[in-house]
């Protein structure tokens, strides 16, 4: 669920070919979350730090630019509810499932060496992209809360950005497929209709490599279901945000984001704040 509110701008912006992206990231995210609708646990607050590792590397293929990326997160969440009418609470540590994604921008975008794309016109961009999430985190089926899935998603998506002089809009549509949990809650079976996931942005260019993005999100379906029983009314919500990247020394630079819930009637309820820092390098 929580990957369908992720807000990317820019993911299908242009780069030259041979370039390395290594990211450092961030994040701290409180509020509220609706869990199985068929247990008896009610307001549930978390508040999850999340620290991630990637890397990025672009590339050309068919004449245009590619991109491959890995990115390995270190979750710790803190959570309380009623079980009941009693007060609870767990605190969770871990590694999360490793995600890859891989990307071919197949319109507008041709493949630039870095001396050749400082003098390209910027131009509009579509591309299309698929993530791969691994069930690598951890995990324990006597836990009803987990920081791993224990099970594998897709997601491909289509994205697209328009420069307009120092203005630009981008926008996405993907769609989470999900494969079955065959081990949750001590051997249950937990599968999850597809999620579809929605994003928009509008933002400008105060310099080469800074600027400033307001985010928005919609994500819909993704009702689950335990034995064949649905547990969760299906997911319509949305969120909104403002992403500031700014250029540092040497290659270096940093992005701030900040997202909250906007509405919906089940599914998380969070406050979202990360700070980025990216070092970028050419292999020529």
């Amino acid at each position: 669920m929580a990957r369908a509110e992720e807000m990317e701008p820019r993911s299908y912006s242009p780069s030259p070919i041979g370039t390395n992206f290594l990211i450092l990231g961030y994040s701290r995210t409180t509020g509220g979350v609706s869990i199985d609708l068929s247990l008896p646990i009610t307001d549930v607050q978390a508040l999850i730090s999340a620290g991630d590792l990637g890397y990025e590397h672009t590339f050309a293929l068919g004449g245009r630019m590619a991109s491959v990326s890995f990115i390995v997160p270190y979750v710790h969440g803190d959570l309380s509810g009623l079980v009941g009418t009693q007060s609870e609470e767990v605190s969770r540590s871990g590694l999360a499932d490793l995600s890859a994604r891989f990307a071919w921008n197949f319109i507008g975008n041709p493949a630039l060496t870095p001396k050749q794309f400082a003098r390209r016109k910027p131009t509009t961009t579509v591309g299309a992209s698929v993530v791969i999430v691994a069930p690598t985190g951890s995990y324990d089926p006597s836990h009803l809360i987990n920081i791993g899935s224990n099970r594998l998603a897709f997601r491909p998506e289509v994205g697209a950005e328009q420069p307009m002089g120092k203005w630009f809009v981008d926008g996405s549509a993907g769609l989470w497929l999900f494969t079955d949990n065959t081990d949750y809650l001590n051997g249950k079976t937990q599968a999850e209709t597809p999620l579809s996931g929605y994003q928009v942005h509008g933002g400008y260019n105060f310099r080469p490599g800074m600027w400033l993005a307001a985010d928005a999100t919609y994500y819909s379906g993704g009702r689950v279901s335990v034995n064949g029983v649905a547990t969760h009314d299906v997911l319509a919500n949305s969120r909104y945000g403002l992403t500031l990247a700014t250029p540092l020394a040497n290659g270096f630079s940093t992005k701030l984001a900040w997202s909250r819930w906007l509405n919906g009637q089940v599914g998380t309820k969070f406050n979202t704040i990360g700070l980025t820092l990216q070092y970028r390098w050419f292999d020529r």
